[in-house]
């Protein structure tokens, strides 16, 4: 029976989803519950100088695909100028409208759709000096917490830097996805960490190219470990994609199913 409903709800929800109308309204309903959840915690930034210095200059602000809820009302205050790189998919479309509420334009595309655009628009963007930009590593499904070429290509070809972001809460809430995409709760202690530049080199070779990106997702996953130790939260799974999540979990509910029928 709850499958039923379940197959009838995503029939019915999906199409609507899929307007631009109504994916503005959800996404103004996100911004306010966001903004909500940023005026009654604390905060606490770590290395806000560098944030300073690279917010409208070509930089390459990166960050987990878990890890931006709290993110977009600290670098709106904070005055970025910047583009982040957003889904084609309708998801990605309405989280691209909710990022415009927080000040940031959008690029669309990803690893595995639309790379080159992307790459292509993104390199354009940096070298006209005026703007950085903002993306996520390990998206659009993974695998978690790892990086992958995007932004290292951007670095090279156009000298911007690499800028690791990550933030953590007291308290939170972890979606049950891939990505564990971490929603911090009303009245918490956010800490946000702003780590220090990554230059990579026009002429650097393959060998090095790869050792820089290790280095860089080691800086991260680093960061995420110790922000959510210092709040003993649920420690994140890495190498985790969307795909192999969503099967997992219809394993698991054939597996119900089966133990049900078993017990009859």
């Amino acid at each position: 029976m709850y499958q039923k409903f379940r197959k009838l709800w995503k029939a019915f929800w999906e199409p609507v989803l899929g307007l631009s109308f109504f994916q503005w309204i959800v996404a103004g309903l996100m911004a306010l519950a966001i903004w909500f959840v940023y005026f009654t915690c604390r905060k606490r930034v770590t290395n806000w100088e560098t944030f300073k210095k690279y917010r409208k200059k070509p930089a390459i602000f990166i960050f987990w695909h878990g890890r931006s809820m709290m993110l977009s009302p600290i670098v709106c205050l904070g005055g970025m100028r910047a583009y982040a790189v957003a889904s084609r998919h309708k998801d990605g479309r309405m989280m691209a409208k909710l990022q415009r509420l927080f000040g940031l334009k959008s690029i669309y595309g990803s690893t595995s759709e639309g790379g080159i655009s992307v790459l292509r628009q993104g390199v354009r963007i940096l070298r006209q000096g005026d703007y950085s930009m903002c993306m996520s590593p390990d998206g659009p499904g993974g695998p978690s917490l790892r990086v992958q070429d995007g932004a290292l290509y951007f670095a090279k070809m156009t000298g911007a830097p690499i800028i690791p972001v990550c933030y953590s809460a007291s308290h939170a809430w972890f979606q049950n996805r891939w990505d564990r995409y971490l929603v911090a709760l009303p009245f918490s202690l956010i800490t946000c960490k702003v780590g220090e530049p990554v230059f990579i080199d026009s002429k650097i070779s393959a060998d090095e190219f790869e050792a820089v990106r290790k280095k860089i997702e080691n800086i991260m996953v680093r960061q995420v470990r110790e922000m959510d130790g210092e709040f003993d939260l649920f420690k994140v799974e890495q190498d985790l994609t969307s795909v192999e999540f969503k099967n997992k979990l219809r394993a698991e509910r054939e597996a119900k199913k089966a133990n049900k029928r078993a017990r009859k």
